[in-house]
């Protein structure tokens, strides 16, 4: 079972929380070039009429000062990382109960399936935290993997 974990350089800002507002920021980083792969929002509980855009990625100096202009900083918290590899029934459950014995506390995380592929983003609070993740997951997948091969007869 193959996994590839990175880390993701994610852009943010305030955007309005009105019918276009995403659009108008998002419209700027296209006309830029972005090809972003990474596109998250969600209201603002504590700021009526807000929201929060974070996007990713944001590669080269046309699209920084694009994205300048949008209103959006580059971030370094929480920390966001991609994560995909080879499905398998309960692989969530089982990468996620290793985490939290190791003590890591996720921030957030969204993960979706596709055919025999996952895919999702997992926020952390600590680069430590991301890290001992990504340690713990080579672990869950070379396990998988060990197993996969003595259930066919081939360990």
């Amino acid at each position: 079972m193959s996994f590839k974990m990175q880390r993701v350089h994610v852009w943010s800002g305030s955007v309005a929380d009105e019918p276009g507002g995403v659009a108008a920021k998002l419209a700027i980083l296209a006309h830029a070039g972005a090809n972003l792969e990474y596109v998250y929002t969600q209201r603002l509980a504590d700021e009526s009429g807000m929201g929060l855009l974070c996007v990713a990625p944001i590669l080269g100096a046309e699209q920084q000062r694009a994205a300048k202009q949008a209103g959006l900083s580059e971030t370094s918290e929480p920390v966001v990382m991609r994560l995909e590899g080879d499905n398998d029934a309960g692989l969530a459950s089982r990468v996620k109960q290793e985490w939290a014995k190791a003590g890591i506390n996720l921030h957030g995380s969204c993960l979706s399936v596709c055919g025999k592929r996952f895919i999702g983003y997992i926020t952390f609070d600590s680069i430590a935290d991301a890290n001992e993740a990504a340690r713990i997951l080579a672990e869950v997948g070379r396990d998988s993997h060990l197993a996969m091969a003595s259930a066919n007869g081939t360990h």
